[in-house]
């Protein structure tokens, strides 16, 4: 069967190609055209393989167009298939016993040892966004009370802030745990005499031996009197690290053995390990449970939201609340939220840092909110991402894909567009009849947006003029073959070879020539001429483009490209959304996404 003969057939596979094209940045997938032909056209359930060469061959043609002259093919052919409902906004369900609060308040606690990156951004949306909600207050909280092992740094707590910042969060409130260690030596006091929490002296693998046979260790039966005594000599100094930690009491039988008598306070020597903010001033910290709980009470949190790793927590935190006669705050534990590939472990993103893998905190490898920023992801769509996920508690896996297409319809509406050649090739253009002015919209649906003009005048003696086009573009031409120059005029190809440099050492040369053909697009049209991009030779602007995986591509991008400002996002045609990064002599791009 000569399918390729089958005009019915590539009708069918064009119109599919197409509408699958224009909902996908201008590049329709070919996989996703098979299922679709077959449904119509089952009798061809036994030639899959001579169909998905027609098909290859039609998806080639028609990601050959810009995304533009497919739009308009799309709508002068198929416009019922653009009427499209908006899809209704989603949006998070309501927060559980509202009617028990005056005001809602939520919060955000990193510990500043590293910058924010991309596992942070749920607890961060959703606690701001339930706040903003119910015109309630949103907290920031620096949990700092680590010098030792998940050591703080100065610059970590002006990063956070800025990123915060960058994401749209509002913080009504700010707290440094680190400022805050007085209180919690407060509460620890009461809560020794109350006993419920006491002093103990024996060493962490013995006290492990124990509590697993569900024991008391020496200490926990010492009256309140004696564990006071042993709190005053912690807070004189007369234990050295390692010697005595307060643990607050729990049931010793309790099913979870990390639920039992849980540590609450320890001693760190901050001579060798003094803290970044108050030096060595104290050498008694808190453990995450004591301050983050009292914290949560004495600011009047509402509604802790936070991954169920943390449920344990909640367990531990609750026999200090009982002992203290406070009530726990309302706690939803939503579930994991994985991003494949994304690189988002703290400890490797700070050794790759130490060790000169990364060129910094904003490596495009990377999954930092710095990063992200960097190549041009908005802050937008990482929070409709988020909303789209929710509180839900079950595990969840997204892509980057994910993150994208969100990112994806906002820069669309903003980005306008330019040409750039990748791995340029000099195509010399004879028998141009006249002088051209092409007028590029920068946006093709908005013409109010603008456009960029460019005035291509043969020289005198050949009537030719030469231009830069990518190499791959070329990897598709033939003598004789049409292309079309977009939004300029079309060509006929009349010369393809390679040339030997003078230094054998060198790589050949690629030389293209063509000579004019027409100017208007209806007379390529219905050849399916290859739409390719250009740039007149002398008018090119130097360009590196820095990949996710920190590789870059060199080439040209055109003269109205000097314009741009750093820290806008275009749309490079047919390649991608870039951000600008410098316009100097060179201009320095980082690549978003398709």
């Amino acid at each position: 069967m000569a399918l390729e003969q089958d005009k019915d057939l590539r009708e069918l596979i064009r119109k599919a190609a197409l509408l699958n094209a224009v909902s996908h940045d201008g590049k329709a997938q070919a996989g996703a055209m098979v299922g679709k032909v077959l449904g119509e056209r089952q009798d061809l359930r036994s030639y899959v393989k001579e169909l998905s060469a027609v098909i290859n061959s039609v998806v080639n043609e028609v990601n050959s167009y810009s995304l533009s002259e497919q739009k308009d093919i799309v709508e002068q052919n198929w416009p019922e298939t653009q009427k499209k409902e908006k899809p209704e906004e989603k949006k998070l369900p309501a927060l559980p016993n509202l009617d028990k609060f005056k005001q809602i308040v939520t919060r955000f606690s990193p510990n500043p040892d590293c910058v924010l990156h991309l596992g942070s951004a749920r607890a961060i949306m959703l606690s701001h966004e339930y706040a903003r909600i119910y015109n309630g207050k949103f907290i920031l909280r620096f949990e700092d009370t680590d010098p030792k092992i998940k050591k703080p740094a100065l610059e970590f707590y002006e990063n956070i802030r800025r990123d915060l910042k960058w994401l749209g969060v509002q913080v009504d409130e700010e707290y440094i745990q680190s400022d805050r260690l007085p209180i919690y030596y407060e509460h620890v006091e009461k809560l020794v005499v109350l006993g419920a929490a006491y002093v103990c002296e024996c060493a962490q693998e013995t006290f492990h031996k124990i509590t697993v046979l569900r024991q008391a260790c020496p200490c926990r039966d010492l009256s309140p009197l004696e564990h006071l005594e042993r709190w005053h000599k912690m807070l004189n100094g007369d234990y050295k690290e390692g010697q005595a930690v307060v643990r607050v009491k729990t049931e010793l039988d309790h099913p979870n053995p990390a639920v039992r008598d849980w540590p609450a306070l320890r001693i760190i020597d901050t001579k060798k390990h003094p803290h970044p903010r108050v030096g060595s001033k104290y050498t008694l910290w808190p453990l995450y449970n004591l301050a983050a709980g009292i914290d949560d009470y004495l600011m009047g949190i509402t509604h802790i939201i936070r991954g169920k790793e943390h449920y344990t927590n909640m367990i531990r935190q609750k026999y200090m609340y009982k002992a203290l006669g406070w009530e726990y705050p309302e706690a939803i534990h939503y579930g994991r939220l994985k991003i494949t590939d994304a690189f988002l472990s703290k400890s490797k993103i700070m050794a790759g840092i130490r060790e000169g893998t990364y060129v910094g905190f904003d490596d495009p490898r990377l999954g930092t909110f710095a990063a992200l920023r960097k190549r041009g992801i908005t802050s937008e769509a990482i929070k409709k991402m988020i909303i789209d996920v929710g509180v839900k508690a079950n595990d969840v896996t997204l892509s980057w894909e994910n993150l994208y297409a969100h990112n994806r319809k906002i820069l669309d509406n903003s980005s306008d567009r330019y040409f750039f050649v990748s791995d340029p090739v000099e195509l010399k253009v004879n028998a141009i009849p006249k002088t051209f002015i092409s007028k590029i919209p920068l946006y093709p649906e908005k013409p109010e947006r603008g456009f960029r003009e460019y005035t291509i005048t043969p020289n005198v003696e050949e009537n030719a003029s030469s231009f830069w086009v990518s190499k791959k573009d070329t990897l598709n031409m033939e003598l004789g073959k049409i292309v079309r120059f977009m939004e300029l005029f079309n060509i006929e190809i009349t010369k393809i070879n390679q040339q030997a440099t003078i230094d054998a050492i060198e790589p050949k040369m690629l030389i293209v020539e063509a000579k004019y053909y027409s100017e208007s697009y209806d007379d390529v049209r219905r050849i399916k001429a290859q739409i390719i991009q250009w740039i007149p030779k002398g008018t090119e602007v130097n360009c590196e483009i820095v990949l996710q995986n920190a590789q870059t591509i060199e080439g040209f991008a055109e003269s109205e490209s000097k314009k741009l400002k750093p820290d806008s996002t275009i749309q490079f045609e047919r390649f991608g959304f870039t951000r600008i990064d410098k316009v100097n002599q060179k201009l320095v791009a980082y690549y978003t996404h398709k």
